[in-house]
């Protein structure tokens, strides 16, 4: 069993302002995303200026935040949220949700795209390359956040830890870096060998969708489901239900 790095999830206090590594990490995967979309609009020729590329940034960055925080309300916690609504706005108490923001990302790139008049399959392809990046750091945040963690394993197991947000103090599984290395890193190299190909546009958009719904299915199997929500139907999360149709 691996002891948990006991890491301060705030980096530094800046008056009433506090950095933590979450936040930090989305910082990290924007500034990289910049740069991957910057490097392949670039080796693909696209005729889309420095602004173009900053105001795509800042669509997706306003995407995932609305999305995420729309689809955590919708799809994991609807009642409470209905019974005290001004939660709704404490995104600093946590609770986002991929799917949510994937949908939010989704129409903000297609809104953009539309504005400026570029296809959007084309900037797609780019974008999700991004966001299989921006993901691995993501959940890197998680990890040090001691959220979001896993089942219960066997102590014997290799890769188990103590998380100190865990009130029964269970050997787990650190799920948030199965998610980082599968949905993130793994995926990204995927993606930028598929990019090096000479396919359809749209391909690299839609293995993004059936890779990653693929990869957080089964993942699903170690990460501890959602209190409020728990096992939905006796055999799944609320997770796998919302990877069914990006599998498809």
């Amino acid at each position: 069993m691996l002891t948990y790095p006991n890491i301060n999830p705030d980096i530094v206090h800046l008056g009433p302002l506090t950095l933590r590594w979450y936040g930090f990490m989305y910082v990290i995967g924007f500034i990289i995303s910049y740069f991957i979309i910057k490097n392949e609009t670039k080796r693909k020729n696209l005729p889309i200026s420095e602004d173009d590329i900053y105001d795509l940034v800042f669509y997706l960055i306003v995407g995932v935040i609305l999305g995420g925080r729309t689809g955590y309300v919708l799809f994991y916690n609807l009642q409470s949220y209905l019974a005290d609504p001004i939660q709704i706005l404490m995104i600093n108490k946590g609770g986002m949700s991929f799917h949510g923001g994937l949908i939010g990302t989704i129409l903000a790139g297609y809104i953009f795209c539309r504005k400026k008049k570029f296809p959007f399959y084309t900037m797609g392809d780019i974008g999700v390359m991004a966001g299989a990046l921006g993901l691995g750091f993501g959940r890197i945040g998680n990890f040090i956040n001691a959220e979001l963690y896993g089942r219960p394993t066997l102590a014997s197991f290799p890769l188990a830890m103590i998380f100190p947000t865990d009130p029964q103090r269970l050997p787990r599984h650190p799920s948030q870096l199965y998610e980082s290395f599968f949905e993130g890193f793994l995926m990204f190299a995927i993606l930028l060998f598929l990019s090096r190909k000479n396919l359809k546009s749209g391909v690299i958009f839609w293995s993004f969708v059936m890779l990653y719904g693929t990869f957080r299915f089964f993942i699903e199997y170690t990460r501890q489901p959602d209190e409020q929500l728990g096992i939905l139907f006796q055999y799944f999360s609320m997770g796998q239900l919302l990877c069914l149709p990006m599998i498809i």
